[in-house]
Formats: C-alpha cells, sequence, structure tokens
C-alpha cells in the first residue's frame, strides 16, 4: 500500500485525513459520541418515504433540490435563489473550500472547533491559520481579522464547546473581512441555541455563508442533507463547483418533508434542551466542570481530569462518549444528549466507576 501512495500529490499524501467519532451500532450500546439527535424523524417524513414509488429511482433528480429550496425559502422568509442545498453540510463546506482558497494561501477559524476545517482547507494544499479562543469563547474578533484570511470559518453554536457568538459581534466581524474574504458561519447545531441565529446576515453581508445541516435538529443524520444560504451571487458561484447532481431524488423528498414540519422539529429541541440543562446539573453537582451549551451536546471536565480513562471506562460499559486528546480538550469530554434513559445510564455508570 506504501508504494501507491507515491502516485498521490504530495500535499495530500501528508494529509491527516478526518477522524469520525466511532460507528458502534450493536444491541444494547448507548451512543452519545457523535451528536445524533436521539429521536426519530417526523411522521411526515415517514409518510414522504412510503409514498417514493420506483420511477423516483430511474430518473435523475433535481439538479438545484427545487422542491427542498422552495419549502425552506417559504419558512425562512428568504429567495429560494440564496439557497444551495448539499450531501450533508460538510459536501458545502468541501465547495466552499475548493471556491474561495487557493494553495499556498490560509484560511483563518477560532480554535478549538471542527477539526474537518482544517482537512478540506490542506486538501486545497493551503494552510489553516488558528486562533485560540479566550477563556469565556467570546470572539476573537480582532485576531481573526488580521489573519485577513480569504476564508474565514465559525462554527456557531461551537463545536465541541457549545457556546455561541451573539449575531452583533458576527456582523462586525463580517464587515472587518468584508474587503477581502469570505465568513462562513456555520450553524449545524443553532436548531438548539434558543433562537440565536446570523442568518439575516446574508441580506446585509454580501460576504457571509450561512450552513445548516438537517443532521441535529431534524433527526436525519443518516439522510446526509444540509443546505447554505447566502446572497444570490454567492450561491450562483457555489453552484458552479457542485456535483451535477449531489442531492438524490429520495433524500429531496425527505428533507422536504422534514422541513415543512416544523412543529415536530420543536418538539425534539425541546426534549434535548431539556434533558441538556438535567445532565449539566446533575454533573454540576457531580463535581464535573460544565462548559454552559447551546447545542445538543456538552463539553465536561471530570473532577480528576483523568477524561481518557473516564472514556475508556464509559466505553467497557458500552457507552460512548467523544474523547479528542488534542490541544486544550485532553482534559474533556464531548457528551451527546440522549434519551433521558441513555443519559439517566450514563449517570449510573459515572457513579458506579
Amino acid at each position: 500500500m506504501d508504494m501507491a501512495m507515491k502516485y498521490f500529490l504530495p500535499h495530500i499524501s501528508k494529509l491527516e485525513a478526518y477522524t469520525p467519532g466511532e460507528q458502534i451500532n450493536a444491541p444494547g450500546v448507548i451512543k452519545l459520541n457523535t451528536n445524533e439527535n436521539p429521536y426519530p424523524p417526523s411522521p411526515q417524513v415517514v409518510k414522504a418515504l412510503a409514498r417514493l414509488g420506483p420511477d423516483r429511482l430511474r430518473k435523475y433528480p433535481q439538479p438545484y433540490a427545487d422542491d427542498f429550496r422552495v419549502a425552506a425559502a417559504e419558512v425562512f422568509g428568504l429567495d429560494a435563489d440564496m439557497i444551495l442545498p448539499g450531501n450533508g453540510g460538510d459536501e458545502l463546506l468541501r465547495m466552499i473550500a475548493m471556491s474561495f482558497i487557493a494553495p499556498g494561501q490560509a484560511a483563518a477559524a477560532p480554535y478549538p472547533t471542527y477539526t474537518l476545517y482544517e482537512v478540506l482547507v490542506q486538501v486545497q494544499n493551503a494552510a489553516m491559520t488558528w486562533v485560540d479562543w479566550p477563556e469565556d469563547y467570546s470572539l476573537p474578533l480582532d485576531e481573526l481579522a488580521a489573519v485577513k484570511a480569504p476564508l474565514t470559518f465559525l462554527a456557531n453554536p461551537n463545536a465541541p464547546t457549545g457556546t455561541v457568538v451573539e449575531c452583533d459581534m458576527v456582523a462586525k466581524l463580517a464587515r472587518r473581512l468584508e474587503p477581502f474574504g469570505v465568513l462562513v458561519v456555520d450553524e449545524a447545531y443553532f436548531d438548539f441555541a434558543g433562537g440565536a441565529t446570523c442568518l439575516p446576515l446574508v441580506r446585509e453581508h454580501p460576504n457571509v455563508i450561512i450552513l445548516r445541516t438537517l443532521s441535529k435538529g431534524y433527526c436525519m443524520a443518516g439522510l446526509r442533507f444540509g443546505y447554505a444560504v447566502a446572497c444570490r451571487e454567492l450561491i450562483a458561484g457555489l453552484r458552479k463547483v457542485k456535483d451535477s447532481y449531489n442531492c438524490d431524488a429520495i433524500s429531496i423528498a425527505l428533507a422536504t418533508a422534514a422541513i415543512k414540519d416544523q412543529k415536530y422539529r420543536q418538539w425534539a429541541v425541546d426534549q434535548v434542551v431539556a434533558e441538556r440543562d438535567r445532565m449539566s446539573a446533575e454533573l454540576t453537582g457531580r463535581g464535573w466542570n460544565v462548559l454552559p451549551s447551546r447545542s445538543n451536546f456538552i463539553l465536561v471536565r471530570p473532577p480528576d481530569g483523568e477524561a481518557k480513562r473516564r472514556y475508556e471506562a464509559l466505553k467497557r460499559r458500552n457507552i460512548l462518549v467523544r474523547y479528542f486528546g488534542s490541544r486544550r480538550l485532553s482534559d474533556k469530554l464531548r457528551i451527546t444528549i440522549g434519551t433521558p434513559a441513555e443519559n439517566s445510564a450514563l449517570l449510573a455508570a459515572i457513579d458506579r466507576m
């Protein structure tokens, strides 16, 4: 296999691939490591799936997922031409990296955050300039603007911290970057943020792209469907680099049904938020340090700081949480919020350790 690596471009050979959370879907395993929603999708999604006939598979899908764009535009009060669906938020991130950063340039992002950003930038033979979050996780605005990067990423709420930068501060960053760069506001977890969103910025700033996904709030991580929102000109440009049919017919139909059922989405979000608050209080009461979260997960530090040992002990008990082991995270665990029963099982396991 090492011989085959010589055929790759040098920067690809050196690339360290993104490491996703463990995918162990065996009976008895409680999976709290990849930020999936613990509830099933909307009943309207299930009905839409049942209505799909074989003809949908015989024909090519809509190139721009028009049904979804129209439905989402109505829900959010946007123009359909401001929306670009993709095969998950990750595909949209790849399209953005391809479009705005050239070999030898540097993108910017606060650290720690979603590590796929760096991988996609390195695929472009470019580099990532990290700017550390301060201890209070307020926006390091001056430091990010000083990079003068053609592309800046801001996960908001941030992963893996669950913290939020308010929209007025994000707007200030967008204005500072406007002369030279694009700002990507990745709102994958915005459903759980209590209404905090930067969506209005796309009408005010020509350099802002908002990313959303149906993986979290809509309970459909297995569908792989996300969408970008930006001014028409940015969306038109991104269309040039997308695959010809990047969203399949089944995903378009199910995503359209999901986005229309905002009542169910809110129900599922409310369940997760209530459990997030309970778990934060329970772990705090046990002496764990819990970073206040506005997402569907919490970042916690055990009383002894032995996060890796706790991760391994929980795994032996068939409970998966996420351990990163990287700078500023080696003493912490990220715990996805599950059902009340799953969360109680986690607490019981912690008490027994």
